[in-house]
């Protein structure tokens, strides 16, 4: 039985070794954002029908904001999981658990959204969260960093569960708000044009949410390490 958890957690052990590459982890995560983006798409398009394809501004708005929060949450956590994974300087970690999500989080969920309807001519203007609801931003970013600093203390299977369930939800919650970002200014139709919005949000939750997530992190806990050397 010994044997058995030993060749076990050598296996997670190999497994999480594969994918400490920043191709491997694009790679390894394409996956997420495919089936995240198709996700939020059948969420948007139920919506739609519930309200009789008259989804409004306002509407979004608000879920915009909803799903945004929820993602800082979920930015956060996956954060400190992964500099925790490569380094064990606490006070390095909420430092860079506080700011990677800040700047990825906007990135994804308002800024490439942004772009992305300047793009098809949408009327758009660039809403910033940490000046307009700081209030509200704060309690969930310091709450996903204080719960990836508590998961980071469970070593057993940890970042194979997070891999498996919580990076997805990240991913989900990140594509929820990007599309709500577009209906909001206005692309109601969206419908319309599902090919341009599927291959648009791919690429726009898949790139920060990974580096956000794993890459980033892990860069920076890795400079750490070895400048301590």
């Amino acid at each position: 039985m010994i044997h058995e958890n030993h060749d076990h957690t050598h296996a997670h052990e190999h497994i999480l070794e594969h994918h400490t590459t920043v191709w491997g982890e694009l790679l390894c995560h394409v996956p997420y954002a495919i089936f995240s983006v198709a996700f939020a798409m059948i969420c948007l398009s139920i919506l739609a029908f519930l309200k009789g394809d008259s989804v409004t501004s306002n509407d979004t708005h608000h879920l915009f904001h909803n799903f945004h929060f929820l993602h800082l949450l979920f930015a956060a956590t996956g954060t400190m999981l992964t500099f925790r994974r490569f380094s064990k300087n606490i006070g390095s970690a909420l430092i860079v658990s506080f700011i990677v999500p800040i700047v990825f989080c906007t990135t994804s969920d308002a800024l490439l959204p942004y772009l992305g309807g300047r793009l098809i001519g949408l009327p758009m203007d660039l809403h910033w969260c940490f000046i307009d609801h700081l209030d509200i931003v704060l309690p969930f970013l310091i709450g996903g960093m204080i719960n990836g600093l508590a998961m980071s203390t469970h070593k057993q299977n940890l970042h194979i569960s997070y891999s498996l369930t919580f990076h997805f939800f990240h991913i989900f919650v990140s594509s929820m708000a990007s599309i709500l970002y577009l209906v909001s200014f206005g692309f109601h139709d969206w419908a319309h044009h599902m090919g341009f919005v599927f291959i648009f949000l791919v690429c726009a939750v898949l790139l920060p949410c990974t580096a956000s997530d794993i890459i980033v992190p892990m860069l920076f806990a890795k400079s750490e390490h070895k400048n301590s050397k």
